[in-house]
């Protein structure tokens, strides 16, 4: 094989998976770090002990499902796994546009299996032995086939756009195909919580009572015009607390988990509120809606320069390029690119987050906001010590003590 690709695609592949364990190596060890003396009184010994244990068990199990798909990518580059994956769809279909869909479908379902008992694994094991777990198997079995369901049809139709569009335009399809994603993007964002949402979760109104009332009081004198508040049954997968802000306009809402209101006190709880409010007031979805839209545009451009590379095509052992061998390949070559878009995209995500924790601050919620994000941390079993390289890579949120640090400074 004198295909300089054949080599280049596995090197790239190597690296990134030899950097990507440093990083989790590094970040693990300093897990191990004895706890900062501000957060010492959230954990005695045995507590911290249990947290300890769960951080281990979780980097022993990502290391070992990273090291099989490494191997598992690894033997699909060297021994021509995606030529013969290519050649099978071929056998089914030779139409341009069904093809690459085929081709992509294959390779989806493979991935769901081969991940399915990983996902497994850490449901009904890891999450279960610590407490997290209420996923029943019928529940797990359903979402796995919904989510699969989704991804073939909403992200196959949308390949198949972007594919059509590709064999009418060429090289320039990217244009088409960026504002199309873009579209997409919006719309996502407006309909996610009412049409996505609830083929996984139930999502009842808020009902009015104390929590309620405390709610609209602070977006009266945040001066932020809410009445879509709904509380989601996420204990019916995990005992894990979270909230979140979705939609535009008129379709804006807050999105409560309702095992937040097993953990938090009302004012803790409309402080975590004050931050998503934040997040809208500060226009942080609409920066980030163009972030990822300005990355979708450069990755999109780049891989209109490389999908007719027959050489790239012959790294696969494929010799004739076509759309869905240059996504594969396209994957691989820009990885790099993509380890820096995304370290971008954390970085703006780490600011946000500050800038959130102030706007609650500025509205007298400093304190409670302090005490749910300490509950929030213990009760998730936090890595309260993170590495600060692997923050800066990989990390959307900052570490607990950052984030306490810089809301005593606004008390």
């Amino acid at each position: 094989m004198n295909q300089p690709f054949y080599y280049i695609l596995p090197a790239i592949l190597l690296a990134g998976f030899v950097a990507d364990r440093w990083l989790e190596f590094l970040n693990h060890q300093s897990a191990r770090r004895p706890l900062p003396e501000k957060l010492r009184t959230l954990f005695d010994a045995k507590a911290y002990a249990w947290q300890q244990e769960y951080q281990h068990a979780n980097y022993r199990f990502e290391a070992l499902t990273a090291k099989i798909t490494f191997l598992v990518m690894m033997s699909m580059l060297l021994f021509h796994g995606f030529a013969l994956v290519n050649d099978l769809a071929a056998t089914l279909t030779s139409h341009p546009l069904f093809l690459p869909l085929v081709f992509t479908g294959i390779l989806t379902l493979g991935s769901a299996l081969l991940h399915l008992p990983f996902t497994m694994y850490d449901t009904f094991v890891i999450e279960e032995r610590f407490g997290f777990n209420r996923t029943t198997p019928k529940t797990f079995v359903t979402d796995q086939l919904k989510s699969l369901l989704l991804t073939l049809i909403l992200g196959g139709g949308l390949l198949a756009l972007i594919i059509a569009i590709y064999l009418e335009t060429g090289r320039w399809f990217w244009l088409l195909a960026w504002g199309t994603m873009g579209m997409v993007s919006l719309l996502g964002s407006l309909l996610y919580s009412s049409l996505i949402v609830p083929l996984f979760n139930k999502q009842t109104p808020l009902p009015e009572g104390e929590l309620r009332t405390a709610i609209e009081s602070f977006t009266a004198r945040a001066g932020f015009r809410l009445s879509q508040i709904f509380l989601i049954d996420g204990s019916k997968r995990s005992s894990k607390a979270n909230a979140y802000f979705t939609g535009w306009g008129p379709r804006k809402r807050i999105v409560l988990y309702d095992t937040l209101l097993d953990e938090m006190t009302t004012p803790e709880i409309v402080a975590i509120l004050a931050h998503e409010t934040g997040h809208y007031k500060k226009r942080h979805l609409l920066t980030g809606l163009i972030a990822g839209l300005l990355q979708s545009g450069v990755m999109l451009f780049l891989f209109s320069r490389v999908v007719e590379s027959r050489a790239l095509s012959q790294g696969l052992g494929i010799d004739h390029p076509a759309f869905h061998t240059g996504l594969i390949t396209f994957g691989i070559l820009f990885s790099p690119l993509s380890l820096l878009t995304g370290m971008a995209t954390h970085y703006l995500s780490r600011k946000h987050e500050f800038e959130a924790d102030n706007f609650a601050a500025d509205h007298g919620m400093a304190l409670p906001l302090m005490s749910a994000l300490k509950k929030l941390a213990v009760k998730n079993l936090t890595n309260m010590t993170p590495h600060p390289l692997y923050v800066f890579v990989n990390y959307s949120h900052p570490p607990l003590p950052r984030r306490l640090d810089n809301l005593e400074k606004r008390i």
